[in-house]
């Protein structure tokens, strides 16, 4: 496995993917949205696991499973979809360097497309699926499965993406799923359905959801537990003005 070094972004895949992959990216963001829905789909329809990245912009974080460390940013390749999935957020200072690393590799494989997921806080709960497209060709291949974005903007790591593949032609694509910052498997679930129409994978969503409902009872008590500590708190005295 030899590394690959760009921008200060450090490549090891053996192999690469093929030319022609469609390529989908997930990072931590608003509700955790692309990283919970791709991490799902890798391990629901057993991905291959091919390769990491590494950079000195990476912020000193590892997750662990089972007491074992996971790599912070992982590449998994199955037929002719390939998926980078994160665990570490990318600060927006080091969103150009990230992303340019990433897009310089991945050009001379030729991608078929780059799909990058994400979140969007709205003050809705319908857990919607927005998308955003790099050229107005590319947009009709999800219009018909999103709610295309009139006008706006997106932030972070997602724009560095799409914004690099519009300056190369590669057609990018960005789902957006409707979400709060806290760790959201409904949208994450919603975005999958929307994968699912655009690369048949035939996904169940549903051990998903019932995820979504653990987490939302889990945040449902520890939100008690916080009120009754702050109810049973002794209230020092406060000085008056007026």
């Amino acid at each position: 496995m030899t590394p690959e070094s760009s921008h200060d972004l450090m490549i090891f895949a053996n192999p690469p993917p093929g030319e022609g992959a469609a390529v989908l990216m997930g990072f931590p963001g608003s509700g955790l949205v692309g990283t919970i829905a791709l991490q799902y789909m890798v391990d629901q329809l057993e991905f291959d696991l091919v390769g990491t990245m590494t950079s000195r912009y990476f912020p000193p974080l590892a997750m662990m499973n089972k007491g074992v460390v996971n790599d912070p940013v992982r590449l998994y390749m199955k037929n002719d979809i390939a998926a980078i999935v994160a665990d570490i957020p990318i600060h927006p200072m080091i969103c150009y360097e990230i992303s340019t690393g990433i897009l310089d590799w991945l050009a001379p494989l030729k991608p078929k497309e780059v799909l990058t997921i994400a979140g969007i806080v709205t003050n809705e709960s319908e857990k919607r699926v927005f998308g955003v497209a790099t050229t107005p060709e590319a947009l009709t291949r999800i219009q018909d499965h999103t709610l295309v974005l009139p006008i706006g903007s997106i932030s972070g790591i997602a724009s560095s993406i799409l914004t690099g593949c519009k300056i190369r032609n590669i057609p990018g694509y960005g789902l957006l799923g409707e979400t709060v910052n806290a760790p959201d498997p409904r949208s994450s679930a919603a975005t999958i359905e929307v994968l699912n129409k655009m690369y048949n994978l035939g996904l169940d969503i549903k051990p998903l959801l019932e995820q979504a409902e653990e987490i939302e009872q889990s945040m449902h008590r520890i939100s008690e537990e916080v009120q009754q500590s702050a109810d049973t708190s002794p209230k020092k005295d406060l000085p008056m003005y007026g």
